[in-house]
C-alpha cells in the first residue's frame, strides 16, 4: 500500500522553528568558532593553535625590561608572548595536546620582534648633541673615536694607512670628523646642527651597530628595505 501523506496546513510556528534550525546549523559549521569543532567532529586533524585566525585568540602584552626597554626574553632579535585561544575553541596547544579552551589557558607563544641594545640611551645622545655638540661630546658618547683607534688603527706610526676596505675608510673619515669637530668647536656650529639632526632622526646610531635605548611604547624609527626576496604585488591598472 502506498503511504498516506497528510496534506493539512502547516502552522507558522513550525516553519519558523525549521528556519531557525537551518540558520543555527549553517552558523555552527561555517563560523570561525565552529570550524575547529566541525574539523574535530568530522575526523580531520585538529588545527594547531598557532594557525588560528585573528580574532580567535588574544595575546598578552610583553613584559618590558626597565633598563633596556625591550622584552625580558629577547634573544636573537626575537621574543615570545603568551596567547590565549577564545572560549569553545579546540586546537592543539604548544605541547601538541588537543585541548578545548575556556579562554584562560595558554595555547601557544607568538614570536615578536625586538632589538639589540648595548647601553646607549637615545635621550642622552640627543641631549649631548644639543648642549655639548660643539665639543663633539655626542660623537665621543656614541663611541666613534674609540672604534677608529681600537679596531681600525686609522694611522700607522710612519703615517701609512692600513689596508682598508671602503667601509673601513668611511669609518676612519667619520671618526676624523669627530676629532675635527672637537678642535673646530663644532665646525663653527654647522657640524653641530647637522649632527643634531642626524642623531634626532636616528640616522646616526651607536658605533657598535646596536640600537638606542628608547621607550618601548615611544617614538621609534623603523627602516624599510627591499631585497630580492621581497614580495611585490602585481599592480592592476584600469
Amino acid at each position: 500500500m502506498a503511504a498516506a501523506w497528510t496534506s493539512g496546513p502547516v502552522s507558522p510556528e513550525a516553519v519558523a522553528a525549521q528556519l531557525l534550525g537551518v540558520l543555527w546549523l549553517v552558523a555552527a559549521t561555517t563560523g570561525p568558532w565552529g570550524a575547529a569543532a566541525t574539523s574535530a567532529a568530522g575526523g580531520d586533524e585538529t588545527l594547531k593553535c598557532e594557525d588560528l585566525k585573528v580574532g580567535q585568540y588574544i595575546c598578552k602584552d610583553p613584559q618590558i625590561n626597565d633598563a633596556t626597554q625591550e622584552p625580558v626574553n629577547c634573544t636573537n632579535y626575537t621574543a615570545h608572548v603568551s596567547c590565549f585561544p577564545a572560549p569553545n575553541i579546540t586546537c592543539k596547544d604548544f605541547s601538541g595536546n588537543e585541548t578545548h579552551f575556556t579562554g584562560n589557558e595558554v595555547g601557544f607563544h607568538k614570536p615578536i620582534s625586538c632589538r639589540n641594545v648595548n647601553g646607549y640611551s637615545y635621550k642622552v645622545a640627543v641631549a649631548l648633541s644639543l648642549f655639548l655638540g660643539w665639543l663633539g661630546a655626542d660623537r665621543f658618547y656614541l663611541g666613534y673615536p674609540a672604534l677608529a683607534l681600537k679596531d681600525y688603527g686609522f694611522l700607522k706610526i710612519i703615517g701609512i694607512l692600513e689596508a682598508v676596505t671602503a667601509k673601513t675608510l668611511f669609518i676612519v673619515i667619520f671618526n676624523l670628523k669627530c676629532l675635527l669637530k672637537f678642535c673646530t668647536v663644532g665646525f663653527c656650529g654647522i657640524g653641530s646642527l647637522i649632527d643634531f639632526i642626524l642623531i634626532s632622526m636616528q640616522i646616526v646610531g651607536p658605533s657598535d651597530g646596536s640600537s638606542y635605548i628608547i621607550d618601548y611604547y615611544g617614538t621609534r624609527l623603523t627602516r624599510l628595505s627591499i631585497t630580492n626576496e621581497t614580495f611585490r604585488k602585481t599592480q592592476l591598472y584600469p
